[in-house]
């Protein structure tokens, strides 16, 4: 399965947690991550105190697991449309990076893997939703 990842399930990777790693490991036969999620890593990274050593460890996650990156594009934007339009229809807004995010995996028709129950709310896209 294409396994689009989150923010958090990046991190979870990161620090082993061990449900994160067999799932990524046993299920995904493709890994990518949206360009959202590396601006959201990056601004994790500034306020930190290893920005340069956590970017290192990020591009060796990309390049030795062979990571693509979904960027944003006109196909994105109108995904965007969509599911930021059918939230604001239910009343149910979450952070805009999520639908962003959202956007990212229903271009590619990816599964995304996260810990945000928030994205329930999103009826448009495949999502495993981890609990904390």
């Amino acid at each position: 399965m294409k396994l689009v990842l989150d923010t958090n399930i990046y991190i979870d990777f990161g620090q082993g947690k061990q449900g994160v790693v067999d799932l990524i490991a046993g299920q995904s036969t493709e890994i990518l991550l949206p360009v959202i999620v590396l601006g959201e890593l990056f601004y994790g990274f500034q306020k930190g105190s290893k920005s340069r050593e956590n970017e290192v460890v990020l591009r060796r996650f990309v390049t030795e697991l062979g990571v693509s990156i979904i960027d944003v594009d006109e196909e994105v934007a109108r995904k965007y449309s969509l599911v930021y339009s059918a939230l604001s229809a239910k009343g149910t807004p979450i952070p805009i990076n999520d639908v962003w995010i959202a956007a990212c995996c229903m271009s590619v028709g990816g599964t995304l893997l996260t810990r945000d129950g928030h994205f329930e709310q999103i009826e448009q896209i495949d999502k495993i939703i981890l609990s904390s």
